[in-house]
């Protein structure tokens, strides 16, 4: 049994991360309590060194270089201080200990839209404020308590550097790594395959290759969804690998949808040939990146700039592809043949504007690991010409929206807190310290959770309780066994949330307590009673708060994230339309390009992203299948880079063609935005509304035809050969028609999949 247990954590602990926090505080922190206990002779001093000690090596665990970590520990003990020093100035008075909670919860747990540094060590903070405010004393206990968590700040600083280190690395960096080696294997082989060469692989070998691209880049998307906060470093290196999941997964259904068929490839076409070459290259020197975020970016700005000339020469030679000769109005066959002698083009240009998206974010993680402390708590961006606290600002107003996720839960939670310290109060509660910890162990996004988790929290304290009073019944008047005991106990509590189960973890913790309060002292079973009262009280202010505050959950609140960000999306895509339309031609031009409704979308995403962390963090059934949910979520990816790519086609073009009229083409090109983007809009209303969600746009061969017939006037130069406006103009159809196909799966994961349509988002037009 003894020889199974290493296999059986590291099955129900990937990497060992809770048992190396745990090893770290069952080590730590009995140690210091007994020194600060028995050597130091001062109780107060004891309990918050154990506390500390239990919050700073327990509920946080920083990541990136151990410079980085050290910094970040040192910044999390200043703030304990700060936090304790108000805490006990505070809670003497119960209006004044009330507003202060309510305050303080509502700043620590917003903070962390700022880094995910914050927002990983929001409840190691919550408990420095918690601790003191529920435990009223004169000042003259302030020192004692400021030395208890000294100590433990210090101890921490040599337990994370010396015992048992956190690998450096970002754990999103090995799955992105491999999605971008896999990516760039399957686009090599698609490139020897089109080349037509004497060793070129199979159809067979390069859908092999999709494949594995596709299986990688799904144990990425699991990687990222798994965890509560985003699974990186601090916030620019964090904002940048968000991005670079959602582009990699937009990637590999791009990939996907352009492998080369297994029989009879089309017709060689070497420069996007050469473009897929070099965004297999970027992609490489990208995971090399990855692989050892600390090199130098010299071998991944050159295969950028490689990746760009092939683009342009692509873009060039495009001109010599397109026929000089039209397809006679309304032969849809021969339309689709003409405009089909540019899809490799395309497809090789949408696939290279993506790998551009991808690399840049690989470098500017990495250009992040090189920014100053303060620079790294405020999440600022390097190369940015706003100020750390500037950047920091703009993040933070992103979530003072009415329906954002992160607002409801940081109200939800200091509303929570606040709630219990002033009934506490009110009810005459000894420890009112245990009734806190209550609320905030259990407390959730809607009341079904926020009461499934308070029955296991009572189960659990119930199941420690009685293990606790028997261990006191045996070992209790054997004082030395208590302190053999505490290691083992904290060692239990550490594992167990993570490896078995809320409520296990519960009644691990529970024990602590018990055996922490006892050692030194005659045993006293009561606590355990008195533990179970103080819990239960929490549990019951967190169960009314969750009723009275946003009791529909994340489920709804990702209903209207997800339409806030396909509308918005939808704008953006429309704008940058508009900002090619006028360039195309004469008349206004755009005054700029729509730069605000890029940055509106992008914070829409980020919201959502937090709305569908929620989503994924709330036990029980979901009310929609998660891979439709999934689904949904990506659309917005491809959305935004619909949006980014016709923005970035239009910008590098130099200075507009005023000369020639190109009317038609610009009232194709408004109309097929309008449609596409009008859909999208349609969708986000059917997702808050619960309204039908229209039907996916048809392919239209008659716009086509007009598109076509609309650069007659000026599909050549006086040279008889194909202008770039004319190839500009045919991608930028070519991308809102990867917009449109988007459609079907879209309306498919928005209507109901359950009978009666008991779990889809909203009807279909049928209902």
């Amino acid at each position: 049994m003894i020889g199974r247990a290493p296999a059986w954590l590291r099955a129900h602990d990937p990497e060992l991360a809770a048992t190396r926090r745990a090893a770290r505080t069952a080590l730590v922190m009995p140690a210091l309590f007994a020194l600060c206990g028995q050597g130091f002779g001062s109780p107060t001093m004891a309990t918050f060194a154990a506390f500390a000690s239990f919050a700073m090596l327990l509920l946080v665990e920083f990541t990136g270089p151990m410079v980085q970590r050290l910094r970040a520990h040192l910044g999390l003990a200043v703030v304990w201080g700060v936090l304790i020093c108000v805490g006990t100035l505070v809670a003497r008075e119960t209006w004044l200990a009330v507003t202060a909670t309510v305050v303080v919860a509502f700043l620590i747990l917003f903070s962390g839209v700022v880094s995910s540094v914050l927002a990983g060590a929001s409840t190691a903070l919550l408990l420095a404020f918690v601790l003191p405010v529920t435990t009223p004393t004169s000042l003259s206990q302030l020192p004692e308590r400021l030395a208890g968590a000294g100590c433990a700040a210090v101890a921490a600083l040599f337990a994370i550097s010396l015992l048992w280190p956190r690998p450096a690395a970002d754990p999103l960096s090995a799955p992105a790594s491999r999605v971008c080696r896999a990516v760039a294997a399957q686009l090599h082989a698609d490139a020897a395959r089109l080349a037509r060469g004497p060793h070129a692989p199979s159809g067979g070998d390069c859908h092999a290759a999709a494949d594995e691209a596709a299986a990688a880049a799904d144990d990425l998307r699991r990687a990222f969804d798994g965890t509560l906060y985003r699974p990186t470093g601090l916030s620019v290196g964090s904002r940048a690998l968000v991005r670079l999941v959602d582009e990699l997964t937009w990637l590999c259904s791009i990939v996907a949808d352009s492998v080369t068929p297994r029989e009879d490839p089309p017709p060689c076409d070497r420069a996007a040939h050469s473009v897929r070459r070099a965004a297999a290259e970027t992609l490489d020197r990208a995971a090399d990146l990855l692989d050892a975020p600390g090199d130098p970016p010299d071998a991944l700005r050159a295969a950028l700039e490689d990746l760009r000339s092939a683009m342009n020469d692509m873009e060039r030679s495009a001109t010599t592809r397109l026929p000089t000769h039209q397809p006679p109005p309304g032969t849809e066959s021969a339309v689709s043949a003409f405009l089909g002698t540019l899809d490799l083009s395309f497809r090789a240009q949408e696939l290279g504007f993506a790998t551009l998206q991808i690399a840049e974010n690989v470098a500017l993680s990495a250009a992040a690991e090189r920014r100053s402390w303060p620079e790294r708590l405020l999440g600022h961006e390097p190369g940015s010409l706003s100020a750390p606290l500037a950047a920091a600002s703009e993040r933070a107003a992103a979530h003072l929206q009415r329906h954002s996720v992160w607002l409801h839960n940081s109200l939800r939670g200091a509303l929570g807190l606040g709630a219990a310290v002033a009934l506490a109060d009110l009810a005459g509660v000894e420890h009112s310290f245990w009734v806190l910890l209550g609320t905030l162990s259990v407390l959730r996004s809607n009341a079904l959770n926020t009461g499934q988790k308070a029955l296991r929290a009572l189960g659990g304290t119930i199941a420690g309780s009685v293990i606790g009073a028997g261990l006191l019944h045996v070992f209790g008047h054997h004082g030395t066994s208590l302190w053999f005991l505490l290691p083992l106990a904290v060692l239990v509590a550490g594992i167990a949330p993570s490896a078995i189960s809320f409520a296990a973890g519960q009644a691990a913790f529970t024990i602590t307590l018990v055996i922490l309060f006892n050692v030194g002292h005659d045993p006293n079973w009561h606590i355990a009673l008195l533990r179970l009262q103080d819990i239960a009280i929490g549990c019951a202010v967190s169960v009314v708060v969750g009723l009275l505050f946003w009791p529909r959950g994340a489920a709804a609140a990702v209903d209207r994230a997800l339409a806030r960000a396909y509308t918005d999306s939808a704008r953006y895509l429309a704008g940058a339309v508009k900002y090619a339309v006028g360039r195309c031609g004469p008349g206004p031009v755009p005054a700029g390009a729509p730069l605000d409704e890029g940055r509106q979308a992008a914070a829409a995403a980020r919201r959502l992203d937090d709305a569908f962390r929620s989503y994924l963090a709330e036990r029980g059934a979901k009310p929609v299948p998660l891979a439709e949910m999934t689904t949904l979520v990506t659309g917005i990816v491809g959305l935004r880079l619909a949006a980014d790519a016709v923005l970035g086609l239009w910008r590098r073009d130099g200075e507009p063609d005023s000369e020639t009229d190109r009317a038609d083409a610009r009232l194709v090109l408004t109309a097929i935005a309008g449609r596409v983007s009008g859909w999208y809009r349609a969708l986000a209303t059917g997702l808050t509304r619960h309204t039908p969600v229209p039907d996916p746009l048809p392919h239209s061969p008659s716009a086509e035809a007009r598109l076509v017939d609309s650069l007659r006037q000026d599909l050549t130069d006086d040279r008889g050969q194909a202008t770039a406006t004319a190839v500009r103009i045919i991608w930028t159809a070519d991308h809102l028609d990867a917009a449109r196909r988007l459609q079907p799966s879209l309306a498919a994961a928005a209507r109901p999949s359950g009978p009666h349509g008991a779990t889809g988002l909203a009807p279909s037009p049928a209902d």
